[in-house]
């Protein structure tokens, strides 16, 4: 099994370079670059890229990589707000604790919940420490991935 950050730079570079209609057809591409995932993993995927569809301009659609600048200021804000707040992650389990600088709980709670990573179930914020939730299936490894790509600053 090959990892999640090669994972996406393929699935990347497969919408990039190609007319997907469905995830079938993607999961089957996948398969032939050596990569074996299910339909929820695939989503999940297709959601942290923020993959959508486009129309084709006659009858169909198909997959299509958001443009970079599209990023909008707000969520440049919340990705600013978890790179000023987070001192430190530990976990145990799918449960983590993250601590921040005083005061930036709450902000840095907010960004990442907005910020809709798929492996957060949710959060719940005090003063200078955020207790987090991973999904069922996800891990610490899985959460620090997601981070490289979506907020690079941010290190265990």
């Amino acid at each position: 099994m090959r990892g999640r950050h090669n994972r996406l730079a393929v699935v990347k570079e497969l919408i990039k370079n190609n007319k997907i209609d469905n995830q079938d057809a993607l999961l089957e591409m996948l398969r032939l670059e050596g990569f074996s995932v299910t339909q929820a993993t695939l989503s999940r995927d297709l959601k942290m890229l923020k993959v959508g569809k486009i129309s084709d301009g006659w009858s169909g659609y198909y997959y299509a990589l958001p443009e970079k600048d599209l990023i909008s200021e707000s969520e440049k804000s919340y990705i600013q707000d978890v790179r000023r707040g987070i001192l430190s992650i530990e976990f145990s389990g799918n449960f983590g604790v993250v601590k921040t600088r005083p005061g930036h709980a709450n902000s840095v709670g907010i960004a990442l919940d907005i910020l809709a990573l798929p492996e957060i179930l949710g959060t719940l914020a005090g003063d200078d420490t955020i207790f987090l939730i991973l999904r069922e299936g996800m891990t610490k490894e899985d959460l620090l991935e997601s981070f490289k790509i979506r907020i690079p600053e941010i290190t265990d």
